[in-house]
């Protein structure tokens, strides 16, 4: 009995516990489940279209997936989490396109990053434009595929456009006028081209011609095409095209001579953002060559990625080896971190799609069968309104676009790149990227730093020359007034002279300059060498008439003046030496003895009168022994120089080869020259050394020559007439007309008389010409010159300014000038210069009111009065030291004080005066004299 209660209360403690452990695993699963709710994240899948085989597909498949991680592990509470569906197409549109509705269709993918080129993105694009799939690529570039106008698609790369302003922004600082436009043949090459040539229009430039290059081409197909753009005038070439055809491109321009001295090239960003992908040696190819590449700003976030990343690459690609990273690796990093924003924004629900109906019964293809994502318009607003601070700078998608357009401007030089300068929208060019400038917009080179171009020179490529391009001359003028007729060119502007035999082709518009033919030939050195050249202007027989006549003069005046006059008496020999000094001083009219005989005083003025006219005639005639035959020309006559064949110079090239031609000179005598420091060697060589007797050519070209020997040759007969300079149009073209009605205009309101009017009207004589270091500033000086020697003034001094002159060097140049006398300028610059120009000189006060017309302290004659100048007021007593010391300063300047003084002074006439009393006199003369001339007085 006393067991059955034993064994129930047993049993009733395992039912007890078996219940309470039941209760404990409820709550536990109970929890478990409502953590794993809580911690439930919605996938969303996403699809990758890039060629992972390529070292570009690799880095851009790197930095999505780095991104993400990245993303998720800094907002770990967000809901959404992006799935990356992969594809592999190769560079085959179908291939891609293929690739990209296999992702919509069975994967049901909400966005799409890629493809990688512009030629892929159009298909893709009208794929996820019917499923509503937003299209995020970070490397197609072209202006084409936003021609679609697709809201569905998104470019998380600069566009190539922006560009065009940076490159047209160089084109006009350099002052090209004509580029060859060099490009691939395929959407990527071709979507530029519209807006570049809008872009140089802008600035006065345009694209001369287009070379569309293959990007199968063979090296021989690009060596034919290289050939023909090395036959054309234009030598400024722009280069948009990928890496790997570029860089065999260069090196065929290499090859053939196209990376010589003379040549421009510039690339777009679509070489120079890929430098990473192209080897040194290739590089190398590239010396001198400028480029565009896409700014990004360095960060400590940038730095930090750029380790990881090329850590987690080699972990991942331990094959790869020598990686970089570039900015199509930071603009697909960004692009993966904005769509994961934006499905975040788009919230926590389910990402599907809606099938399509069918609209016909028996349609099977897969373009009518796949459907419609159901976020997809709240996906692409989400993305447009995404902001954030990326790698790559500051990320936003405006329209469809990524908002960044600055610009490096980078020089090849070895097998590196150097940075030369920015360009930015609101500033132009500029050395240094400032954020906080407020200077105006530059196209001017001055702000590039230091370039080294093709061919390893500092020297830009000069503008349109008629040359090739080793820098000889392409032809005659003659040639390239056939040129314009046969139509090759538009004008021809130089200076071409008008000739009635090229008139029968083209017409020429007004002449604008003045010319003829004009001989030069070196002046005789006829001065003597002899030490009595000074006794050449009289004969013998008049010397030694004259020296009787001397010795004549002082015995008359003797005779008549010692009986006389103390003068003429004394010893003999005191008589005798007085009478010959007077005698001869009377020669350069020194003689200081009384002559008080009125016969002795008309026998010197007879003997003054012949001594006047034998001084001035021995002065006129020494003169022109020193100075007139000295001016003489060594030839006079063309007759001459045929008759003894002598060697004569003239200019390649030019008409007066013709005309020597015609006057009977055989070509064994005529010697060419192309400088003048050549021409003047062949005057020194002579015609018996190889050299010449005389040189022919245009007379604005011969005075040019005199300006800078003229003290070694003269211009003499005979001037061989011509019509003038003028420019070149074809045959009926109204351009001609128009031209000639400018250069009428100003030549009616020439600016150099104008300047030299002003100049005589204010009596100015000497002014400082102020010029740029070119030709533009160079071609007004000769011009000036004789303009102002016509109106009896003169360049004092010529201040040549580099156009590449940096502030410091301005300001250098106008403190030298701030110190001379003459303080009248004229400025002969363009607008861009000129303007640093004038506000260095307003810093530095040599814009203030009436400079040229400051007194100069410095002349003795304002020393001279300098108290009188300065005593605007009654001077304090301080100013003498005593009255005594006033005193003296009156009789020194004023004289003993007259009668008439010291009666003013209260004084009776006749009266004794003392010291004190004179001194009192002294200052009462003074006072009225420094009051009249007081500010205000009456």
């Amino acid at each position: 009995m006393n067991c059955k209660p034993r064994r129930i209360s047993t049993m009733a403690k395992n039912a007890s516990f078996s219940s309470v452990f039941s209760l404990f695993f409820l709550f536990l699963v109970l929890g478990k489940f409502s953590a794993m709710a809580e911690n439930t994240t919605i996938p969303v899948n996403v699809g990758v279209v890039i060629d992972s085989d390529t070292w570009y597909g690799k880095m851009g498949l790197s930095c999505i997936s780095m991104a993400l991680s990245d993303f998720y592990a800094s907002h770990s509470n967000y809901k959404t989490r992006l799935v990356l569906h992969k594809r592999n197409p190769t560079s085959d549109v179908v291939v891609t396109a293929s690739a990209a509705l296999d992702l919509i269709k069975n994967v049901e993918v909400q966005a799409i990053i890629g493809p990688e080129t512009s030629m892929q993105a159009n298909f893709v694009i009208s794929l996820g434009n019917k499923a509503q799939v937003p299209i995020i690529s970070y490397s197609a570039t072209s202006p084409s595929p936003t021609s679609i106008r697709s809201s569905y698609f998104f470019r998380a790369a600069q566009n190539d456009s922006s560009q065009v302003k940076a490159m047209s922004a160089i084109i006009q600082a350099f002052g090209w006028r004509e580029v060859v436009a060099i490009y691939v043949d395929n959407e990527f090459g071709e979507g530029v081209i519209p807006s570049l040539s809008d872009a140089l229009q802008e600035v006065d430039a345009r694209i001369a011609y287009r070379s569309v290059i293959s990007p199968k081409a063979t090296d021989d197909q690009i060596v034919a095409e290289l050939y023909k753009l090395k036959e054309m005038q234009t030598q400024v070439f722009i280069v948009h095209m990928f890496a790997d055809l570029g860089s065999r491109l260069f090196d065929k321009a290499k090859q053939i001579g196209m990376m010589d001295e003379g040549y421009a090239w510039i690339m777009t960003d679509g070489m120079t953002n890929s430098f990473s992908y192209i080897n040194s040696s290739d590089i190398e190819n590239m010396e001198g060559v400028l480029g565009i590449k896409t700014f990004v700003p360095n960060t400590k976030e940038l730095e930090s990625f750029r380790v990881r990343w090329k850590s987690k690459f080699q972990q991942d690609n331990p094959t790869v080896h020598d990686v970089k990273l570039d900015v199509f690796g930071y603009w697909a990093y960004d692009a993966a971190w904005a769509l994961a924003m934006a499905v975040e924004k788009v919230g926590a629900k389910n990402f599907n799609f809606q099938k399509m109906n069918s609209t016909s019964g028996n349609s099977s293809t897969d373009l009518e069968r796949f459907g419609v994502s159901q976020n997809g318009p709240q996906l692409v607003q989400a993305l447009s309104g995404t902001i954030f601070k990326g790698l790559s700078g500051n990320f936003s998608l405006l329209n469809g676009q990524l908002q960044s357009s600055t610009f490096q401007i980078v020089n090849v030089i070895g097998s590196g790149e150097k940075l030369v300068g920015y360009w930015t929208p609101e500033k132009g060019l500029e050395r240094k990227l400032n954020l906080t400038n407020t200077s105006t917009y530059s196209t001017s080179n001055v702000s590039l730093g230091s370039i080294i171009w093709p061919g390893d020179t500092t020297s830009a490529p000069k503008v349109y020359p008629y040359a090739k391009p080793n820098g000889e001359s392409a032809g005659s003028y003659n040639d390239l007034v056939n040129e314009v007729f046969l139509g090759n060119y538009d004008a021809a502007v130089g200076d071409i002279t008008i000739r009635a035999d090229r008139s029968l082709y083209v017409d020429f518009t007004l002449p604008y300059k003045e010319s003829g033919v004009s001989m030069i030939v070196p002046i005789k050195d006829n001065k003597s060498k002899n030490a009595w050249v000074f006794l050449k202007p009289l004969t013998w027989d008049l010397w030694l008439t004259s020296g009787c006549f001397f010795i004549f003069i002082g015995f008359v005046v003797w005779v008549l003046e010692h009986r006389i006059n103390e003068d003429f008496r004394g010893p003999p020999h005191h008589q005798i030496g007085t009478s010959f000094w007077f005698s001869f001083s009377t020669m350069v009219f020194a003689h200081r003895e009384r002559v008080v005989s009125n016969l002795a005083r008309f026998v010197v003025i007879i003997w003054c009168f012949v001594v006047l006219i034998l001084t001035q005639s021995y002065t006129a005639s020494l003169t022109s022994l020193l100075t007139v035959q000295q001016l003489q020309p060594t030839v006079t006559d063309v007759n001459l120089l045929l008759k003894y064949k002598d060697n004569v110079a003239y200019q390649p090239d030019s008409f007066v080869y013709g005309i020597l031609k015609d006057l009977g000179f055989q070509d064994e005598n005529l010697k060419p020259f192309k400088t003048p420091e050549e021409l003047n060697q062949l005057f020194q060589n002579g015609s018996r050394k190889n050299g010449i007797s005389a040189a022919f050519d245009e007379t604005p070209y011969m005075k040019l020559f005199l300006a800078t020997y003229c003290s070694k040759y003269t211009m003499v007969d005979p001037t061989f007439k011509a019509d003038g300079f003028a420019f070149v149009f074809p045959k009926g073209s109204p351009l001609a007309h128009d031209v000639s009605r400018g250069i009428l205009n100003v030549n009616e309101g020439n600016q150099v008389k104008a300047m030299s009017a002003i100049i005589q009207a204010f009596g100015w004589r000497e002014v400082v010409a102020i010029y740029v270091d070119n030709e533009f500033g160079e071609g007004v000086i000769p011009s000036l010159s004789d303009a102002l020697q016509e109106v009896d003034a003169r360049i004092a001094y010529r201040s040549v300014i580099s156009p590449k002159a940096t502030d410091d060097q301005i300001v250098a140049e106008l403190y030298k000038l701030k110190e001379m006398q003459t303080q009248v300028f004229i400025v002969h610059m363009f607008a861009d210069l000129g303007s640093r120009l004038f506000d260095k000189a307003k810093q530095i006060g040599m814009m203030d009111e009436g400079i040229y017309d400051n007194k100069d302290l410095k002349s003795f004659t304002f020393k001279k009065r300098e108290l009188e100048v300065n005593t605007n007021f009654t001077p304090s007593p301080s100013v003498y030291s005593d009255h005594t010391e006033a005193r003296n300063v009156f009789e020194e300047q004023m004289g003993t004080p007259s009668s008439a003084d010291l009666e003013h002074a209260g004084f009776s006439p006749g009266a004794s005066t003392s010291r004190s009393e004179m001194e009192s006199a002294i200052e009462i003369t003074e006072r009225p004299r420094t009051h009249e001339i007081a500010p205000g007085s009456n």
